[in-house]
């Protein structure tokens, strides 16, 4: 049987990811094996018996072809050589007078060893994994129908989350919604409306899941269950070898989104944008889109640190990524895949991110206007969103110079103080000697949001310190 051209354009496009060429003239060489267990347990892939590594078609022996058709058969269904066992079968073409054999792995639903190792696939690589741990892990991860973030508590009681958080989160459902259910659930029913309260299924008690704690929780609650959890925005504009601006956040899921919106907005422009006859903030559709999907869509278990940077001709996201598939993804042909449905859940309802798959649509409309680029998502096990960014978008954000940075972000600061530097200063004015203590008792703000917030006035000069920290005062230089 002659090879089919789909087949053809696979050797043609040479070896990578799913595509894996072997000589394998008289026997199945026995790096075959490590292949069909990589690619089981990567995205499948096509083994080509019989072809060098340049794609050149070498063929096997005609004699030989039968006793590596059975020989293979037999040894990937010998659970002592390929667990569990595969039901694959070599299949015989001809090109140009030569033979070839062509196995297809499909992927596989669990994870595969071959003599007991374990493989994993990177680009044209079968790579032994079996003595790394983040990576075994990873694996099982990928292979897994359950969520890291439905990992359950008991311990922990409804009452440890944040009952202002969860206030905030019903008052932003009604903006679409004024008769939504939240509304009249209790702090309890609310969770459980969005699978945030589980039954664990080792112990079968129940409890608030990693979800409800990284979206409601204390900083100092979220440290406790998963002390890798924090998002790095970063602006390199001018000192290209460091950065001009940096925040690393470490707070729940719904202030992180206050705070990269924030930092996004500091740096760059509000470019005049017309949706039709409509004017639009791109920038801000762009940065909610690629925010809410770095927070919504990371993977939790990795301690890779999620970044927002901003360069001057780009904005780059990245996070850990239980990836399915590789590569830049297409508008027209992507199939989104939901990462984590509880937390994806809560963001739509609140109104921070839409259904699965409009974030990327957003995302190529908004940036064609707001830059007249395309965006650029990349699935890999870090997953990469770029933004192309116009000269308008960063020419006059930030220092010009390194010595005028204090002075040019202070200015852009002081033009428009944000909803929570204004309740900062307004309880300053008329009570100068609080603590910062005292002001999160009075706000109710977790104490570290506090501390983020005062720094920020002092170092744009809103507000100064006078006198010692036991006995001193704070004066207000600027009121918004």
């Amino acid at each position: 049987m002659m090879l089919p051209e789909n087949l053809m354009s696979l050797i043609r496009q040479g070896e990578g990811l799913t595509v894996e060429f072997k000589k394998s003239k008289t026997d199945i060489t026995k790096d075959v094996y490590d292949t069909v267990c990589s690619f089981s347990n990567r995205e499948g892939g096509h083994i080509f018996l019989g072809v060098k590594d340049n794609g050149a078609i070498l063929g096997v022996d005609k004699d030989c072809v039968e006793q590596m058709k059975k020989n293979f058969v037999t040894t990937i269904n010998n659970e002592s050589k390929i667990y569990p066992p595969l039901y694959l079968t070599p299949e015989e073409y001809e090109v140009d007078g030569r033979i070839l054999l062509y196995i297809y792995v499909p992927v596989g639903k669990t994870v595969y060893r071959n003599a007991g190792r374990i493989f994993d696939r990177n680009n044209e690589s079968d790579i032994d994994i079996t003595n790394n741990a983040d990576m075994v892990f990873n694996l099982y991860a990928r292979k897994q129908s359950t969520y890291f973030v439905n990992k359950v508590y008991p311990a922990i009681p409804v009452s440890s989350l944040r009952h202002d958080l969860m206030d905030r989160a019903r008052r932003m459902t009604r903006v679409n919604n004024e008769h939504h259910p939240w509304v009249d659930m209790t702090d309890e029913e609310m969770l459980r409306s969005c699978g945030l309260i589980l039954e664990d299924p080792e112990t079968n008690k129940e409890g608030i899941t990693l979800a409800a704690i990284l979206l409601f929780g204390t900083d100092n609650r979220i440290m406790s269950v998963l002390p890798q959890h924090k998002t790095d925005a970063i602006f390199r504009v001018f000192n290209v070898d460091r950065y001009d601006d940096r925040d690393v956040v470490i707070t729940n899921l719904i202030e992180s989104y206050d705070r990269l919106m924030e930092f996004g907005k500091k740096h760059l422009n509000d470019v005049f944008t017309l949706d039709g006859i409509q004017r639009v903030s791109a920038r801000d559709k762009i940065l909610r889109e690629i925010i809410s999907n770095l927070l919504m869509h990371r993977d939790f278990s990795s301690g890779y640190v999620p970044k927002l940077v901003i360069e001057r001709d780009k904005i780059i996201t990245e996070n850990a990524n239980l990836a399915h598939g590789h590569g830049n993804l297409n508008l027209k042909t992507f199939r989104p895949f939901a990462k984590n449905p509880p937390i994806a859940k809560v963001f739509r309802e609140i109104g921070l991110a839409d259904e699965l798959g409009s974030g990327m649509r957003n995302s190529y409309k908004y940036t064609k206007l707001y830059s007249g680029g395309e965006p650029i998502f990349t699935e890999a096990d870090v997953f990469t969103t770029v933004i192309p960014l116009s000269e308008a978008a960063t020419a006059t954000v930030g220092p010009t110079t390194r010595g005028t940075t204090q002075a040019t972000t202070q200015g852009t600061t002081q033009a428009e103080l944000s909803k929570k530097d204004k309740a900062l200063v307004n309880i300053l004015l008329k009570h100068p000697d609080y603590t910062q203590t005292k002001l999160a008792d009075e706000l109710g703000w977790d104490i570290n949001t506090v501390k983020y917030y005062m720094n920020k006035l002092k170092k744009n000069a809103v507000i100064q310190r006078h006198g010692t920290s036991q006995n001193g005062y704070w004066k207000v230089l600027f009121k918004g």
